[in-house]
């Protein structure tokens, strides 16, 4: 099992409070995250405030572009794995994204991993471009294939309803031999779907042991339908939550009341819609170090492949490094202890 870290690019006011990490303290999170064992950091995408965080804080919160941001963590890590959980689809035209994965890629010497998705708030595609209508499913659906042949070919085109180039010619190509892994981030059907006939991996966020299980046999399905075979390699990156603690009381309380709590609790009605908020800690990594070291077993047992994008319930920076520590020497280690 492979351990990942959810970096602060867009979580202030989301996952965390306002303020969290200004751009240094959100750089040495990523560089204690590769100290302390973590495999990976994955950097959310977000443009302008949604509406509920604006409600709730008097504070705008700073969201940092995610390329950008792993650029320079590139140059200061030396093998953690650098990803987007998840570049928002919409915000970028195909080109553009491509172009910029490829350079992170090629910057960090083939540690960059592009996981995509629809975005969890339309608003936000509503602010930067008003009257603009995407049926943001549908652009998936396009913008990932297209994604991959820019990354690929020498010369690419597309002609689709949302996704149109001609003749470009994109490089440099990814660090290792243009192979750079595209996740398919989301929990829905459609999401599953892209996994399937299109990804290097799947994404999802909170789900069960059993949920990931019987998902991931459907995905096997759906690829053989389609006379594909899923690489040897298809990641399997759970985003979820962590709070560990001496009793599951205290861990659970910690957890609830916390920021990523509430914003977990916010994404019961679109994202995690099919999730219950009274069913969270059987979601995510909450309990005392044997609870979180058994749900760890069972989604490897599951076909997690990576705990990806690991959001620790906490309300300031110096709180979450002291987390992680702990995580690191409890968890992190007796996997790795348990695994030789």
């Amino acid at each position: 099992m492979r351990f990942g870290l959810g970096v602060p690019t867009g979580t202030e006011g989301l996952m965390y409070p306002v303020p969290y990490a200004d751009i240094d303290q959100a750089v040495e999170l990523a560089v204690t995250a590769e100290r302390l064992g973590f495999e990976s950091i994955w950097g959310n995408d977000h443009l302008t405030t949604q509406r509920y965080v604006r409600a709730e804080f008097d504070r705008a919160p700073r969201y940092y572009d995610p390329f950008g941001y792993l650029s320079y963590v590139a140059a200061v890590t030396e093998r953690i794995r650098l990803a987007t959980a998840v570049m928002v689809l919409p915000f970028r035209h195909p080109v553009v994204a491509a172009k910029q994965a490829a350079t992170l890629d090629q910057l960090s010497h083939g540690r960059a991993v592009l996981g995509v998705g629809i975005g969890a708030y339309r608003e936000e595609l509503e602010a930067v471009e008003p009257g603009r209508k995407v049926h943001r499913g549908e652009h998936a659906e396009e913008a990932i294939p297209a994604l991959r042949a820019l990354l690929t070919e020498r010369s690419a085109s597309f002609h689709g309803t949302w996704v149109e180039f001609t003749d470009v010619e994109s490089f440099p190509k990814p660090y290792r031999e243009r192979r750079l892994p595209i996740l398919s981030g989301g929990n829905s059907p459609g999401s599953r779907s892209r996994a399937a006939r299109y990804g290097d991996g799947w994404l999802p966020a909170c789900l069960t042991p059993d949920e990931v299980r019987v998902a991931l046999g459907a995905i096997g399905t759906e690829a053989a339908e389609h006379g594909r075979e899923l690489p040897a390699d298809f990641e399997v990156a759970l985003q979820v939550a962590v709070s560990v603690a001496q009793t599951r009381e205290e861990a659970w309380r910690r957890f609830e009341s916390s920021q990523v709590f509430k914003h977990l609790a916010s994404l019961s009605r679109t994202t995690l819609k099919d999730q219950g908020v009274g069913d969270l800690a059987a979601r995510n990594l909450i309990g005392t170090p044997d609870d979180v070291a058994a749900q760890v077993s069972a989604y490897r047992d599951a076909g997690v492949t990576t705990l990806a994008g690991l959001l620790f319930a906490t309300d300031t920076v110096e709180e979450t490094a002291e987390a992680m520590a702990g995580f690191s020497e409890t968890i992190i280690a007796g996997t790795t202890r348990g695994s030789r």
